[in-house]
């Protein structure tokens, strides 16, 4: 009988594996997950959303390693997923790949980069070279300390911005987006130990390095660690056990002392903020309960305004004069020398056009805790807000709304001239622009109010006021002069002439900007139709549109083109027009100086602008120059 070999069996499972061999195998992912190891000590992100986190800041690591070791950004095309062996690299469960921005990973890493940039020499051709010298110099150190790190990653971020590309992806949560390139290029090119460095891993990509384990023989570190440990907690509650009653006595002691001085301080300082208003001014000082009993105990049928610093009421003193109560919400007693600086400045200023104060009132109360209020007088006819915007339609007569157009003018160029210093309000918008009985308007809320020190070309500060009216240099750079006032009231007055709000929100991401819509007509010749149609008893024609021009001069960009307000005063009350008026185009640079914007308006008289009745405004001389004809001067 035939036997068969016993190396036959063999046969098929050797030409399987030389099947299985002769195909070939994609290379695998070259991203080195081992260096996530020292980063996966407990305590891990606990939800979905940390977890996304801590992946995409850890795949941001690894491209960093990657472009450290082979110049790209970017893996290999032919290489098999990164995905899988991420997952497995981490010690927590991913969500869905979509929720992390992870789903596409592979062909993120090996197509071409965000704005075509694959390799460090792609990198360095696109970004600017005073960007990247600004990174090298920011991230080349040990980014330990909190002021280094944050040093390093907005010189990082100002990068991403020099080199974003109109048109290009951002990336959004990808790990590869284009504000990401500057992280990873940071880690790998300038940071000088490497992106796995504690430090750096920290600063650039939010993962922290466990401490670990200290390696050696013989008795382990921790067994010393808890024998030592025993032996001075023994000692700690024998100590304590003699001491327990010497210490209490000692703090209780100190706590009263100390809550003693605080009242003491406290006291002290309150004396010395309304001391310091008694001293100065001829306000009346009122109680809580004088303030209380005028509101009805602060009845909400009372109030008549409200925004961020608190509401404000309508009262009514003993004598039957009616008042206005400003009350300041989230007060404290170390804000008292403030509050009194601020009442004692604005008691100080007395114009026909703005709020004058009555009083203040600076008291504790058990239930109510600290208080802070100002008492002006009513007006009845509430706020221009409340008369553009109101119930129904605005019917005020050009007369009227030409009488609240000077006295806001009026107003601002005391303030910004006759006072020492100079005060810039920072918030001027309609429902701060409040009207009496015979409509003169009176400027309101100076909450927010700062001084302008003589000799200083602008005040950087904390940007404050409502969107809408705030200058562009103002939001963008924080630098605050008078023009930011001037071009808020020139929001005021397009406002106050058109009946349109100035900033509305509409769908899909538009809005509308009251200032660029009125110099659209402008700029095409169609000034009047600024005005609100249909407006009660409309004025001249030449004067309305003299108005309308004004306000775009006003809210024009670039804030040596505007006018200051003693300036507007004299063209407002003027009884015929001005000469000549000539606006620069606005495409010009927020920043631009003097000359540029002189020297754009000579160029090819591009700038000049004529209404269909012929009539023409004024021309920027210079800062302390009035506006006047080109004839004239």
């Amino acid at each position: 009988m035939f036997r068969r070999h016993p190396l036959l069996f063999l046969l098929p499972v050797c030409l399987l594996a030389t099947s299985l061999h002769s195909q070939p195998t994609p290379p695998q992912c070259p991203l080195n997950f081992t260096a996530l190891r020292p980063f996966l000590a407990a305590p891990l992100p606990s939800d979905d959303a940390s977890r996304c986190n801590f992946a995409v800041q850890s795949v941001r690591l690894l491209l960093s390693l990657h472009l450290a070791a082979t110049g790209s950004f970017l893996v290999p095309a032919t290489s098999s997923s990164c995905l899988p062996p991420l997952r497995a690299a981490l010690p927590f469960t991913l969500p869905p790949p979509d929720a992390c921005g992870l789903a596409g990973i592979d062909a993120l890493l090996s197509t071409p980069g965000c704005a075509n940039i694959s390799t460090l020499a792609d990198f360095d051709a696109l970004v600017p070279a005073s960007a990247r010298g600004d990174m090298n110099a920011s991230c080349n150190r040990e980014l330990g300390p909190v002021p280094v790190c944050t040093g390093c990653t907005t010189s990082l971020s100002k990068a991403a911005a020099a080199y974003l590309l109109p048109g290009s992806p951002d990336g959004g949560n990808n790990v590869t987006g284009c504000v990401q390139y500057p992280f990873i290029y940071a880690g790998a090119a300038a940071s000088p130990h490497g992106p796995d460095d504690p430090d750096t891993a920290f600063c650039l990509y939010l993962l922290k390095e466990s401490a670990g384990p200290s390696s050696g023989s013989g008795t382990p570190a921790w067994l010393y660690g808890v024998i030592f440990g025993c032996v001075g907690f023994v000692l700690v509650v024998a100590a304590a056990a003699g001491s327990w009653f010497f210490v209490r006595r000692r703090r209780k002691r100190a706590a009263a002392a100390a809550l003693a001085a605080a009242r003491a301080d406290s006291r002290s300082k309150r004396s010395q903020a309304m001391e310091s208003i008694t001293a100065s001014t001829t306000l009346l000082k009122f109680t809580y309960d004088e303030i209380k009993a005028a509101t009805g105990g602060f009845n909400r049928d009372s109030i008549i305004g409200r925004g961020g610093f608190g509401n404000v009421y309508k009262g009514v003193l003993p004598d039957g004069t009616e008042v206005a109560v400003k009350r300041f919400k989230n007060c404290s007693a170390a804000g008292d020398a403030v509050f009194a600086h601020e009442v004692e400045v604005v008691a100080s200023v007395r114009h026909v056009n703005l709020v004058s104060l009555r009083g203040y009132c600076i008291a504790s109360t058990q239930r109510e805790g600290h208080q802070r209020m100002i008492v002006c007088d009513l007006m009845h006819n509430g706020s221009l807000h409340d008369h553009l915007f109101g119930a129904g339609e605005c019917v005020m007569a050009w007369p009227v709304r030409q009488r609240i157009a000077i006295g806001m003018a009026r107003g601002l160029s005391y303030l910004h001239r006759d006072t020492q210093p100079a005060i810039i309000h920072r918030d001027i918008k309609a429902s701060n622009i409040l009207l009496d009985d015979d409509f003169e308007a009176k400027v309101a809320d100076f909450g927010l109010a700062k001084f302008a020190p003589e000799g200083m070309t602008h005040v950087s500060t904390r940007v404050a006021g409502t969107m809408g009216y705030v200058a562009p240099e103002y939001a963008l750079y924080g630098q605050l002069t008078e023009k930011s006032d001037v071009y808020s009231f020139g929001v005021v007055l397009l406002e106050l002439l058109s009946g349109k709000k100035a900033f509305i929100s509409l769908s899909e991401g538009q809005s509308f900007v009251l200032a660029d819509w009125a110099w659209s007509l402008v700029r095409t010749g169609k000034t009047i139709d600024v005005i609100q149609e249909g407006m009660a008893e409309p004025g001249p024609t030449k004067v309305m549109e003299k108005y309308v021009l004004v306000a775009a001069l006003c809210t024009h960009p670039q804030l040596h083109a505007r006018p200051t307000m003693e300036q507007v005063v004299k063209i407002l009350e003027a009884d015929s027009a001005p000469g000549p008026l000539i606006i620069p185009d606005r495409p010009l640079p927020v920043v631009a100086n003097l000359a540029d914007i002189e020297r754009s308006v000579s160029s090819s008289g591009s700038g000049q602008l004529y209404s269909p009745s012929g009539f023409r405004s004024f021309i920027h001389r210079n800062e302390d120059a009035t506006l006047e004809s080109p004839n004239e001067a």
